[in-house]
């Protein structure tokens, strides 16, 4: 009888527990998605190699910058036409992992479970970036050649004060005469940035371009293709990488992963990790 007594004490207290929890509505945050992404995350925020990386990649960009104003003929976009030799310099950057460092919103993402866009606008907002390393120093190197600088970026226009004030505040040159900051949404512009290149390119020689994605180097439809194809880009282009085009190395998400996913981003996590690990090759 008694045990009988205390198996009953038992099953209330348990009863008991289950039900304070979801009064509380404490719920056990599912990470296992994000939590692929830790490492890259932490080299990214922690790895002296990383920052180095960036460092030489921006400073080889100086000494090709120097060339670039001696060639009039020199020119870094596929979309520059015509008669350019005459046009004053200028350079396009991306900004998000190219100029602005925004491991800490991946990082928030790991620790919250969520994956963009929750929780980006709320962190662009904030302003509150670092610079890339090695960014600045470039930067205001080429803005004492007297070298127009341009950020086209696929931040939404929502964010384009708040991303005009966090490069500003980084003291990063921003000529406000040019309309330096070009936004996806802004003006009819989309995802591919083919037109804002065009756009500049109308009254600059485009000498130099920087970025984290091949797309900020070609166009979205080119490098729309599958992970084999992507590769072979890489190559096609070989000629640019290091004196024209300069790639800031992004292990923390882009149009690579998307390619695993053949361009179609999976309707649920687990299809997405099932995806990843196909994707695995160990030959």
């Amino acid at each position: 009888m008694k045990s009988l007594n205390m198996k009953k004490i038992l099953i209330i207290c348990v009863i008991a527990c289950l039900g304070m929890q979801s009064c509380t509505g404490v719920e056990e945050i599912d990470r296992s998605l994000q939590d692929q992404s830790m490492l890259a995350v932490l080299f990214a925020q922690t790895s002296p190699e990383y920052a180095a990386n960036n460092i030489q990649t921006y400073k080889t960009a100086a000494l090709n910058l120097d060339i670039a104003l001696k060639d009039n003929n020199w020119t870094a976009a596929l979309e520059q036409k015509g008669n350019f030799q005459e046009k004053p310099a200028a350079i396009i950057l991306d900004v998000d992992e190219t100029v602005l460092d925004n491991s800490a919103f991946q990082a928030r993402a790991i620790i919250n479970g969520t994956s963009y866009p929750t929780g980006w606008i709320e962190w662009g907002n904030e302003a509150n970036a670092p610079a890339v390393a090695g960014v600045k120093e470039f930067l205001n190197y080429a803005d004492s050649k007297g070298v127009s600088i341009f950020y086209v970026t696929n931040r939404v226009v929502e964010l384009k004060e708040a991303t005009k004030d966090n490069l500003i505040k980084l003291d990063l040159p921003f000529d406000q005469s040019i309309n330096p900051l070009m936004m996806k949404g802004e003006n009819g512009w989309g995802s591919d940035k083919t037109s804002r290149r065009e756009l500049i390119s109308k009254d600059y020689r485009i000498i130099l371009m920087a970025g984290d994605q091949i797309t900020d180097f070609i166009s979205l439809d080119e490098s729309t293709v599958s992970t084999q194809q992507r590769l072979e880009l890489s190559n096609k282009y070989r000629d640019e990488w290091g004196t024209k085009w300069f790639m800031i190395t992004n292990p923390m998400y882009g149009k690579w992963e998307g390619a695993i996913y053949n361009n179609i981003y999976p309707s649920s996590q687990e299809k997405a990790k099932e995806l990843r690990f196909q994707a695995l090759d160990p030959k």
